[in-house]
This record gives C-alpha cells, structure tokens and sequence, in this order.
C-alpha cells in the first residue's frame, strides 16, 4: 500500500523537527539529564509538530540506548513504540474518546506498572474536545501522578483546556513553520522521491500551507500524482487558486465605482453556487494582498499568489492610497461579521457593494448635524393601540402623509440616536442608510424623516425593513409600523440630485421595487 508522504517522511529524532528548535533542543536536554516532567502540554495551529515530538518523546525516554538524548530507533523498544506493538505507550483522540469512563479506564490503567518499558506514556490529542467530567477526572491522576506515568497533551485550542490541568503540565507553544524552512524539506523529500521539483514552485507550496508541514507534503503528494515535474503552474492548478479573476474584476468595479458591474457580477457567481461567505472573505484576503503590497517594498513572501498576479496586485495598490484599501477592509470585515446574523446574505453584500461603489453619492446626500431637535406634541393614540401587533409585510409603508405634518403630531424618539450608534456597529449597511434620520413616535407608527432618496426603496426591499422594525422593537418594546418621509428642510441640489438618479436607476437595473413619491 502506498504510503502517503507526510508519514513516509514524518521526523524519527528531535533534529528532524524543523521551525521548532526552541522546543526539540529543551526537550532533547531533559531526556540527556533525566528531568523529565510528568506532564506536558504541546499547543499551536495542526501540522507543526506535535503529535511527532510526542511519539518521539515518548521513544526517547523508554530507550535502551539513547544517543545524545535522541531515540537510538534500533533497540525492541523504540521498533516496538514505532509499529504500535508496545502497549506502554497509548495514543488517544480526545475528539472521539471524550467521556468520563473513559478517562477512568486510562486511569485505572495507569496504576499498573508498565510490562516492558520504563514508562506508561498517555498521548492525548485534540485534548481540549474532553468533557468537563473528564477533565476532572484526569485532574485527579495528574495531581499525584505514579511515577512510572508520562502525560503527553496536544491542542490547537489551548484556552478550550482549564487552568488547572494547563498549571499541572509544562507547556511548549509550537510556531507555525517558517517557510524558507518548508520549502527546503520539500526539495530534501522531492529529490529523494526521485521527481522534480523547482524552488519557487516549493516556496508556493511552503506559503499555501499557511505555516503547516503536514498540509505542504499532502499538497505536494498531490502535485506529484499530476506529474514528476512539478513548476509553478502545476502548483496552481493543483491547488486551485488560479481562479481568482472574479476578485479582481470585483476590485475593478469597486475602484471605477461601477455599482451595476459589481452586483451583476455577484448575481453571476451566486447564480454558479458561489457561497456569500466564502465571497466576502476571499475579498478580504484579495484587498489584504493590495494592502501589503501599498505597505511593504517586498511582499512577496506575505501575498500568496502566482507571479504573474503579484503585478496585478502592485497595481491595484497603486490605483488606491492606503487610507481607501483599509476603508474597504473594515467595510468587508464588518460584512462577514453580520453575514452570521442576518437572514439574506446576498442582500447584506448587496448594500455592502453599494456603500463601497457609491461612497461619493452616499456623502453628498448625508444632512449637516442638527444642533438640537426641536420638540414636538405628546402623540394621543391609547397605549391599547400602541401595542398592538403589527405584521411584519405591513411594517413599512409609502408615507401617506407630508413630513411637516407627521412631526408636528408626533413625539421625538429619544433612543433613535442611541439606535443608530449601536447599527453603526451590528448592521453598518443598515446604519449607512439612516444616518442623518430624526425618527418621531405617533401613535402605533415611527415616521423616519430622512433626506436619503434610496431609504424608502431599500426598505422595502427584501427583509430589510422587517429587520429595521425588529431593532425598533427592541428598543421600545413594542412593534411599530414604520414610515418614511423626506425632510422638508433639507434641500438637496440639482447637481447631487444628478447623483441620485443616477443611483436609483442603477437599482432599477438589478430588479430592485423602487417606490418613487
């Protein structure tokens, strides 16, 4: 059976570890010195190394006739721990062996002496999936652990894992490995293995595996299946990231402010199973990728791409300053964080793609801040008709009245400003819509007086409006159905009114309901 490369080549000895001498060489000493711990705990991202310094860790302590520290790997002891035949040393996965009882075996286990070697070792991986019994458990035996007994604890979520077992073990966290390091393990391997491999084409790989040995020999296994010479091409299409053309057309609509082309383009990709998540985070690693390329005067050790679209990035830098790349970076960031939240992601990204192409647009309509609001008459509707239930279809309406009129029978909404400050944080396309609103209570209504031609529109668009008089109703505690009207005391110029034609016929083009009064 063939043996895939990341076991064929995992290291035998701690000098085989690579990235990792700050922990191989600590380790390596207390074996030579015989102060070893009773516990340790081995933490960081997967595929750096913690699973193997643990196997050797566990041969080196139960050697015959260690070398310097090292396992000898000749004696019956360190063959028998390498084949799994030596029952002394018991590898566990905490992910599928996460209950109390069997926390209770390994520890009534652990009372016996070991049959061959000098030591029981207990390797748990993944150790913070264990459950909060079990965990108490195995606090119990590492309080006053035999001496025959080694604990050997991994994790990639250590703050998972509580205080009282971390204090009782000594901890060594695992750096993700560097990767000029990577790359020349892989040309080591590649030239053994007996294929080709050239040294950019290992430094793709090296930045692909995000900093993991395991997933670079996985994705250079693969390369090799595909074929014996393997170059930067091979590399890309083997790991799928030459389809990035979609990123930088989307880069390109949002720099010419060309909102048509970039909703156009993400109805194309939905429309092709393109998840919006997915979408909105590869968008931030494209616009990270520019950032450092405006930042650092070499980045090609920081952007993971294929040379040819470095360039491409180094121009879209130079297209933007620095102050507009991490505009858009926190727009996108707090996309994918409402992303989790909101019932329509399309939408959510829609609105998102609208604030990135129609920033000019969006300043010229926002009012100046109004200094104090004027107070207006107490609403006298009974608080019976206030509460009563309103459906969520029926939540905004065409205003049916002037705004004059609706201010000057209703009352202020004092939490309207407080409403605002917090959608500025959780629904910033949301927020982007209102700012600058005054909103007034009367009766079961919230009129919503806004110089923002689009606002009606966008609200009775999709979900977006039910949305709105969710947080409403959070804020009164009580539905409400909401109007929209425009202020009658700010005037908006024919020059910007140009401008916001030119916006809602754009939305007219994407199939947008625009109700126009």
């Amino acid at each position: 059976m063939y043996l895939a490369l990341y076991r064929k080549w995992r290291p035998k000895v701690f000098s085989d570890v690579i990235s990792q001498e700050h922990i191989t060489v600590t380790l390596q000493n207390q074996v030579k010195l015989g102060r070893t711990a009773h516990a340790y705990l081995f933490t960081g991202s997967r595929g750096t190394g913690k699973t193997t310094c643990s196997k050797i860790l566990a041969k080196a302590v139960n050697c015959l006739h260690p070398v310097d520290g090292n396992p000898c790997l000749e004696c019956e002891i360190c063959r028998g721990i390498e084949d799994g035949s030596i029952l002394d040393v018991v590898e566990m996965d905490a992910a599928s062996n996460n209950s109390v009882e069997d926390v209770r075996v390994l520890r009534d286990e652990a009372n016996y002496a070991p049959a061959i070697a000098k030591y029981r070792v207990y390797i748990i991986d993944e150790v913070h999936m264990l459950s909060q019994s079990a965990f108490n458990a195995l606090l119990k035996i590492m309080e006053e652990p035999p001496a025959h007994v080694l604990f050997i604890l991994a994790t990639t979520e250590v703050h998972k894992v509580p205080q009282t077992i971390v204090s009782r073990c000594q901890q060594f966290d695992f750096r993700r490995i560097r990767p000029v390091d990577s790359a020349a393990r892989m040309m080591e391997i590649a030239k053994a293995e007996g294929f080709t491999l050239n040294s950019d084409a290992a430094a793709l790989i090296a930045r692909l595996s995000d900093g993991g040995m395991r997933d670079a020999l996985s994705l250079l296994d693969r390369c090799a299946s595909f074929s014996r010479e393997i170059d930067l091409q091979v590399v890309a299409d083997t790991a799928g990231i030459a389809g990035s053309e979609h990123l930088f057309r989307l880069s390109d609509a949002i720099v010419r402010q060309d909102t048509a082309a970039a909703i156009a383009l993400v109805d194309e990709l939905y429309d092709s199973a393109k998840g919006i998540e997915r979408l909105v985070e590869e968008l931030i690693g494209h616009f990270r990728n520019a950032m450092l390329c405006k930042s650092v005067a070499d980045p090609s050790n920081m952007v993971v791409c294929l040379p040819d679209e470095l360039e491409q990035y180094k121009a879209l830098a130079k297209s933007l300053p620095l102050s507009r790349i991490l505009e858009i970076l926190s727009i996108l960031q707090r996309c994918l964080d409402a992303l989790s939240r909101t019932g329509d992601k399309r939408v959510e990204l829609e609105m998102t793609l609208i604030r990135l192409c129609c920033t000019e647009q969006l300043a010229a309509v926002q009012p100046p801040v109004k200094a104090q609001q004027t107070a207006a008459p107490v609403s006298t509707v009974s608080p019976a008709q206030q509460e009563k239930p309103v459906p969520s279809e029926k939540l905004v309406q065409p205003d049916k009245m002037a705004a004059s009129a609706a201010v000057a029978t209703g009352q202020p909404m004092e939490e309207w400003p407080a409403l605002l400050d917090e959608l500025s944080r959780t629904e910033p396309a949301l927020y982007v819509m209102l700012e600058g609103s005054n909103a007034y209570i009367n009766g079961g209504l919230v009129l919503i007086e806004s110089p923002n031609p689009m606002l009606k529109s966008l609200l009775l668009t999709d979900n977006i409006g039910a949305k709105l008089a969710d947080v409403v109703e959070q804020t009164l505690g009580s539905r409400k159905r909401l109007r929209i009207a425009k202020s009658v005391q700010t005037q908006v110029p024919e020059e910007q009114n140009a401008s916001l034609d030119h916006i809602l016929q754009k939305a007219k083009e994407q199939n947008i309901e625009v109700h126009e009064s």
